[in-house]
């Protein structure tokens, strides 16, 4: 097996002799490139972002930004990198090296304050930047305030990143200042190439191994003979656990290039999204098409996180406030677990068992999420949180009802939040459905769905809180499909 490497700014770097938990950050910033900061190391702030070659969407490769922090440096094995420094283009013998657009914008425009966050701003900014179709919605009438500015860039693509000195204001006049790549431009070009393919890994340092195996038949297999195995994907929630509590682990299987885990199918009955494509990948494919989904995206967390986060990962925690379960149990959804014997469906109403337990044996994946078809025609999806985004939720709540002729055919409501896992509002439902939807039924209903789950006080919210917030949710959908039909 080939020896482990990393390919940074254009130079091949060996993994050796970096610890398989060792974070990108860490192995960055022991190489020198020190623009990559440490802010958080949660994934929260952005100080750490870099750029790294995935297979895009309209172009063979995208660059992609991710929270260095997070993604210990043994899962880019045979990947492509690029840092702060790196986007900086070499210039004459003796001279320095010429600033890239995003790095001009950001100085002339006095995007930088004390400087700490910067690098991560541009490496945020520099993903925008290459995004195959931003100049495609280009608006030269946009207005100051639009979160996509005139050139097409998306403010949200710096929604992961903090400017501890509060100069947002420049930040986001170089965002929406910045033009389109040249042809000239070495990484706009390396979009038109296809990025790194997935490499078998087994990187060991001392008692700890990171493996990666080429096809879903071995992966199973080897985690049949590793039941103890931590399975790892984009690492959003194990790097925190890695980086704040200090875990570790001594045999680490990693899933998040598997091809049989990153295939989305549109099927006459159902869609099935493979549950190792990132959330952005689902987002950006899936196109609006599961308008639930839709909605339920610029609320997960940050781009940054997006960019790695994936639905098997979220859902394979069992985490109560995971924002992906309500959502999914609103759409009927179904879990296509699979191990060494073969595969089975399970409906995710059955999936969780109590409090981050599950149905999933022991050496069993989930490999895809199914959706049946057709789609209720009334969604929502509702997050309750401190801050509007990158927080977790207090209370998710996920509507999707078919009304026809004013009456409520069928209902289903996801929960999370309020229980020790995800939950149908399975009472709320049966309270609606064959009624009319009308202001007095949400009325009549709302105290139903207040009543819904065991909603505890914690430091995110109090119990009354979530249950004010649950039965004030329906009257928030019934108000929105009302307005919407009379405009």
């Amino acid at each position: 097996m080939v020896a482990a490497r990393i390919t940074v700014n254009g130079e091949e770097a060996p993994l050796s002799p970096a610890a398989p938990h060792t974070t990108v950050l860490d192995f960055l910033r022991e190489r020198g490139l020190t623009g990559t900061k440490e802010g958080c190391a949660e994934g929260e702030c952005g100080a750490c972002s870099v750029l790294v070659a995935r297979p895009g969407v309209n172009k063979p490769t995208d660059w992609v930004a991710v929270n260095a922090c997070l993604v210990p440096v043994a899962a880019l094995d045979g990947q492509e990198i690029v840092t702060s420094e790196g986007l900086a283009t070499a210039g004459a013998p003796g001279t320095p090296p010429a600033l890239h657009p995003v790095q001009e914008e950001m100085a002339v425009r006095g995007g930088s304050q004390c400087g700490y966050c910067t690098p991560g701003f541009v490496c945020s900014m520099a993903a925008e930047y290459y995004r195959p179709d931003r100049c495609a919605h280009a608006d030269a009438d946009a207005g100051s305030d639009a979160e996509r500015g005139p050139n097409g860039f998306d403010l949200h693509a710096l929604s992961g990143n903090l400017c501890r000195c509060t100069g947002y204001r420049p930040i986001r006049d170089a965002a929406f200042a910045v033009g389109a790549p040249t042809e000239e431009d070495p990484l706009a070009r390396r979009r038109e190439e296809a990025p790194p393919a997935p490499v078998a890994t087994e990187y060991a340092q001392g008692e700890s191994v990171f493996v990666r195996r080429e096809t879903l038949a071995e992966t199973v297999r080897l985690l049949r003979e590793r039941p103890d195995a931590v399975v790892v994907a984009g690492s959003t929630d194990w790097g925190v656990e890695v980086n704040i509590r200090s875990r570790r682990a001594g045999f680490v299987v990693a899933v998040d290039r598997l091809p049989e885990l990153r295939e989305l199918r549109v099927g006459p009955d159902s869609v099935e999204i493979g549950a190792a494509l990132t959330l952005t990948e689902i987002e950006r494919r899936l196109d609006g098409e599961v308008p639930l989904l839709a909605e339920l995206f610029p609320q997960f967390a940050s781009r940054l996180i997006r960019n790695g986060a994936t639905l098997g990962g979220n859902l394979g925690t069992g985490s109560p406030i995971g924002d992906s379960a309500p959502a999914l149990l609103a759409l009927d959804a179904s879990l296509v677990l699979a191990d060494a014997d073969g595969e089975r469906e399970v409906p995710l109403a059955d999936y969780f068992t109590g409090y981050r337990q599950s149905v999933r044996r022991p050496g069993e994946l989930i490999r895809a999420v199914r959706v049946p078809l057709p789609l209720a025609p009334v969604a929502a999806f509702h997050k309750i949180a401190k801050r509007r985004f990158d927080d977790i939720s207090s209370v998710a709540v996920a509507f999707a009802l078919d009304v026809e002729h004013g009456i409520v055919r069928r209902a289903r409501i996801g929960l999370g939040g309020v229980a020790a896992t995800p939950i149908r509002a399975l009472a709320t439902e049966a309270a609606l459905e064959g009624r009319p939807w009308t202001a007095e039924t949400v009325e009549a209903v709302a105290p139903v769905l207040r009543d819904e789950g065991t909603p505890m006080d914690d430091h995110r919210a109090s119990a009354a809180y979530r249950s004010a917030m649950l039965g004030g949710s329906l009257l928030k959908l019934y108000t929105r499909t009302t307005e919407a039909v009379s405009s």
